[in-house]
């Protein structure tokens, strides 16, 4: 794996991305970016208003913080896309996270509004990162759609159970040539460990850190997260046996 996360040519210097969503404060938001480093932060589109002074995109722009607008809300094709080209002339970018939900009790992707939501913004030259069903098909037609990264769900947004189906989403970050992020079910460091090594690129964090008794030090601990699962990863851990394997050799020491 590369040293950094490039996605669509550009390098970003953490591998931990952070949704605004449920922030207790923009003071407490603040701290928490500052203690996890993370270069890039979700903002939903029809929550955020980018011109209002002392708000949320001015914190981010003084930062130095990549704002990632997001269709967060969208339960259909159309209405994603319309709020991507909104989002790209009210934020200057073409950057997007691309969300189209199924239904709201699970707030589940739906996969056929997203695929066709995701050919049309990457035609029309957008970055799309699609927030994705833990389906390997399915990611695997997103990239072929012109997606620049795909960010399956290890559990529900909120939920906090961490990856369900560490297998899929193994499977997904081995196969895929662009990015996979993590995105949603994330509770605390431990599945951000898991994440990076089941083979993501990078995770996403929102919940586990603005919904934390504290915000800030859970902030730390899963960018901490991040590193050591890129770190173990990019090792070779053994593999795993059935048996005992003594750590040292007992060949060549004398009977007794």
């Amino acid at each position: 794996m590369e040293d950094k996360l490039t996605i669509a040519g550009q390098e970003l210097n953490s591998r931990l991305l952070v949704g605004t969503g449920g922030m207790v404060s923009l003071e407490i938001l603040r701290q928490s970016f500052e203690a996890c480093q993370t270069a890039m932060a979700t903002v939903a589109v029809r929550r955020v208003d980018p011109s209002l002074s002392g708000g949320l995109i001015e914190m981010l722009e003084s930062l130095d913080i990549a704002v990632l607008p997001n269709t967060a809300g969208c339960f259909t094709a159309h209405d994603a896309i319309m709020t991507a080209q909104l989002a790209r002339e009210a934020f200057e970018t073409n950057w997007v996270k691309l969300e189209v939900i199924g239904d709201d009790r699970t707030l589940l992707p739906d996969p056929v509004e997203l695929l066709a939501a995701a050919e049309v913004l990457a035609n029309d030259g957008f970055v799309v990162m699609a927030y994705a069903p833990c389906d390997y098909v399915v990611a695997r037609r997103l990239e072929d759609a012109g997606c620049a990264a795909v960010m399956p769900l290890g559990s529900p947004i909120g939920s906090a159970r961490g990856i369900d189906d560490p297998h899929t989403i193994a499977l997904i970050a081995e196969e895929l040539d662009v990015p996979v992020i993590l995105d949603a079910g994330i509770g605390t460091a431990s599945d951000a460990v898991t994440a990076m090594e089941l083979g993501c690129s990078g995770v996403l964090a929102a919940s586990a850190i603005n919904r934390a008794a504290n915000p800030v030090a859970m902030a730390r601990a899963i960018a901490l997260g991040v590193e050591a699962g890129f770190i173990a990863r990019s090792s070779g851990r053994i593999p795993p046996r059935l048996d005992a394997e003594a750590s040292s050799s007992f060949l060549g020491m004398p009977d007794l």
